[in-house]
């Protein structure tokens, strides 16, 4: 049976289309919200460490699944792999509803002023596309306050001495500090800085009618068995449901976007739940897929108006990928400090994220989530056993003497780390899979050692007799905080879309994730997705007359 034609697609019902599809239907248009993956719950895979999200030793928890799934990395020296789901240079992100927000950290940070206008704020870059975003903070600030409220967000207000001015406090205290936080506050005080609780999207009380957390250690790679982590999955989707003018289909994979001979977007292809072609129709098309699967899409998306791709007349689609390179120190020390109090990471620090001494942009320091067992076994100081009997004595007698404080840098973007569609490869379904190529600027380690070195001092002011540094910036980009690959700028020539998310000569196909960031700032990004989505929705549904764009 033919699908019923509808005003809007949304590809992705993750932090950005989750919240683009609820905004939409509660505005009366009628949206179809494809998701390639199905619906997730706690009780799937309870807290299974070796297929969490933080691990995949035996498989994602969340999807996607190495049978059908496939990515090719290109390695430094030109030669070529097929990476699978569950190995790291596939920069995955979770195939379910909710995506990554199911099984998240859920940290909730706003990006800083300075984060939107980088190049404004450091200069030209030589080797990087760093450029300042086309909005500004102030134009996104409504957009973060709506995210903190409709999803909930725990925090303190004005606690960050460093965050950019808000309009409207958090809706929701914050988590107090776990032991090994408040060590790590204690030594960060006596240094001159601004420690202070992370804010999160995970209730401290109870909000919106789903409980408060109860700090259960295997969160940040796992569903909440209660309810209290705060994703799109449990908040905008149904919301969007209830209102009966979307629907959501899971398990669909979308192929391409079918561009008309006017050069409109008229709909998508898509494999349904049985695997057979279809085809759904609609006057705007969303894609918020991630930097990675978005970018691929577009490029997919062949016509004779755009022969290389969606949006890719002038060769942006694709180009820009970035991440995080996390960087930091681990320090051991005398008395256990391990408390079972979760997720663990409770203290950020942001002394680091600008206004550093001959480096570009920073990060954000925090102690680190709760680790497992087997992640805990990857945690060694340089030259430690990974095996044998001193490796089972330092798991014994060392997992509750660990500090952590580690953070994400803020790559520089550069035009050479980037997703194309692989020649040969293909995937379960026939498509063209993407292929991962470049690396990250060559500045990225000098900022990731400087902001390692800061680790290190604090966690030795804090009593750790053995400290070592995890120094970041290395490879390429990308990995679950990936974005970049369609980012919005004013000039189509360098640029895939404009300020709006709308995708450039192509006035009903709009991006809304991370693909969008100019940056991607000094923190995860899950909450400027989410915000961004907001902004995305609320332009098409004030300037979208039932036929048209507003011009």
């Amino acid at each position: 049976m033919k699908n019923k034609h509808v005003n809007a697609i949304v590809v992705g019902a993750g932090a950005g289309g989750g919240v683009v599809a609820k905004e939409l239907a509660e505005a009366g248009l009628s949206v179809v919200l494809f998701e390639r993956g199905g619906w997730a719950t706690y009780d799937d895979h309870d807290d299974d460490e070796l297929i969490s999200q933080r691990t995949t030793v035996l498989g994602n928890a969340f999807g996607p699944d190495n049978e059908r799934h496939r990515r090719v990395l290109v390695n430094s020296d030109g030669t070529t792999r097929i990476v699978l789901p569950n190995e790291g240079g596939y920069s995955n992100n979770a195939a379910c509803v909710g995506s990554g927000t199911v099984s998240y950290g859920a940290m909730a940070w706003r990006f800083m002023e300075k984060d939107f206008k980088m190049k404004t704020t450091y200069g030209h870059v030589e080797g990087s596309t760093l450029e300042d975003w086309p909005i500004s903070y102030f134009d996104l600030e409504p957009f973060y306050e709506k995210a903190e409220w409709e999803i909930g967000v725990s925090g303190l207000n004005g606690a960050n001495p460093f965050e950019a001015p808000r309009n409207k406090p958090f809706p929701m205290p914050p988590f107090d500090y776990n032991r090994s936080a408040g060590v790590i506050y204690d030594a960060a005080k006596r240094l001159g800085f601004s420690p202070f609780p992370i804010p999160m999207l995970r209730n401290s009380v109870r909000y919106d009618g789903r409980p408060a957390c109860y700090r259960m250690r295997s969160c940040v790679g796992f569903a909440c068995p209660v309810n209290a982590k705060n994703g799109t999955h449990n908040t905008v989707i149904p919301k969007a449901l209830k209102t009966g003018n979307c629907e959501l289909r899971i398990n669909c994979q979308v192929a391409e976007i079918i561009i008309d001979e006017k050069g409109h977007a008229s709909g998508v292809k898509y494999f349904d739940d049985k695997d057979k072609g279809r085809i759904q129709t609609a006057d705007i098309v969303i894609v918020a897929a991630a930097a990675v699967e978005t970018a691929r899409l577009l490029l997919n998306s062949k016509s004779r108006m755009f022969p290389n791709g969606a949006g890719n007349n002038n060769d942006w689609v694709g180009r820009n990928l970035q991440g995080h390179a996390y960087t930091g120190a681990h320090g051991l020390v005398k008395d256990d400090l391990y408390d079972d109090v979760g997720p663990g990471a409770t203290l950020a620090i942001c002394d680091f994220n600008h206004d550093n001494p001959g480096i570009i942009g920073g990060g954000a320091l925090c102690n680190e989530f709760t680790a497992m067992p087997y992640l805990f076994s990857k945690m060694r100081p340089p030259g430690a056993k990974r095996w044998g009997p001193e490796h089972k004595e330092y798991q014994r007698s060392k997992y509750k003497k660990l500090l952590r404080l580690h953070g994400p840098f803020q790559e520089i973007p550069n035009f050479s780390a980037r997703v194309t569609i692989d020649p040969q490869v293909k995937d379960h379904w026939g498509i063209p899979v993407p292929r991962l190529s470049g690396s990250r600027h060559s500045y990225d380690p000098i900022g990731c050692q400087y902001m390692s070195d800061r680790a290190e001092e604090i966690l030795k002011e804090a009593g750790a007799y053995h400290t070592w540094q995890s120094v970041g910036g290395r490879g390429l980009g990308g990995g679950q905080h990936q974005a970049g690959t369609a980012r919005m700028g004013n000039d189509p020539k360098t640029s895939v879309t404009n300020k709006y998310g709308q995708v450039h000569e192509i006035d009903n196909l709009f991006v809304a994730d991370g693909s969008l960031h100019v940056t991607n700032g000094g923190f995860n990004p899950a909450l400027t997705i989410m915000a961004l989505g907001y902004y995305v929705g609320d332009y098409i549904v004030k300037n979208w007359n039932g036929t048209k764009f507003k011009s």
